[in-house]
């Protein structure tokens, strides 16, 4: 999907599952390139928010008895074993750099995809966009699920692929894949299948060009796309 036809499009940001059991050092299910994109992340919540765009958090939660675990129980131990992803506790709480405000919602979701078994749609459709721009981690498995569960209930989506961030794989019998590897695979995968893909200085330009208010530093680094 090409960046540029989303030009007329209403957006919302998601922020998927930078939660303290992903993102903080020496956290049970650490991604350390979570912190990576940080900056960019923070830059985009910043020009979401100043341009009135609806900002939306999402969170993988389980249940403290785990009974929604599923096969996320032979997936990975530190869930099966609760010490990780624990409804109410500190680790599925928003990393604090980029913690959400008051007015931004926090989607409690169970599986990769952000919409399944969630309320996601209607806070979207409530808002009235019917674009939705995808941040976070893991690019390949919960940004590439949400993509998808976008698609299938009529919403675009654009991914943004500096604010979004995979791991390295180990090898499982078909060879291992380094972060950049996988996380490069996957947005090609979602430029074919679901999704625009863009850079955060792409997608600012795009809003700036949209007529949405940006702040003063936003506009002296947009002026030249203009």
């Amino acid at each position: 999907m090409d960046f540029s036809s989303l030009a007329d499009g209403r957006f919302a940001l998601l922020v998927i599952d930078m939660e303290n059991d992903f993102v903080e050092a020496g956290a049970p299910l650490e991604f350390p390139e979570g912190r990576g994109i940080m900056a960019n992340l923070q830059r985009v919540l910043a020009v979401a928010r100043d341009g009135g765009v609806p900002v939306i958090y999402a969170a993988h939660v389980h249940r403290v008895d785990g009974t929604d675990l599923g096969p996320h129980r032979d997936l990975y131990p530190p869930v099966a074993a609760g010490q990780a992803l624990v409804d109410g506790s500190r680790g599925v709480e928003i990393y604090s750099e980029i913690a959400p405000r008051a007015n931004e919602p926090v989607i409690k979701k169970h599986r990769y995809n952000s919409f399944f078994a969630t309320d996601l749609e209607m806070v979207l459709r409530g808002h009235g966009v019917d674009t939705v721009v995808l941040t976070g981690m893991t690019t390949e498995c919960c940004v590439l699920g949400t993509a998808r569960g976008a698609l299938e209930r009529g919403f675009r989506s654009v991914v943004l692929s500096d604010a979004t961030a995979s791991c390295d794989y180990p090898d499982l019998g078909h060879g291992p894949m380094s972060a950049a590897e996988m996380h490069l695979a996957a947005l090609r995968i979602m430029s074919l299948t679901s999704s625009a893909v863009a850079t955060v200085d792409e997608f600012v330009a795009q809003l700036s060009r949209s007529g949405v208010p940006l702040g003063h530093a936003e506009i002296c680094l947009t002026a030249r796309d203009r």
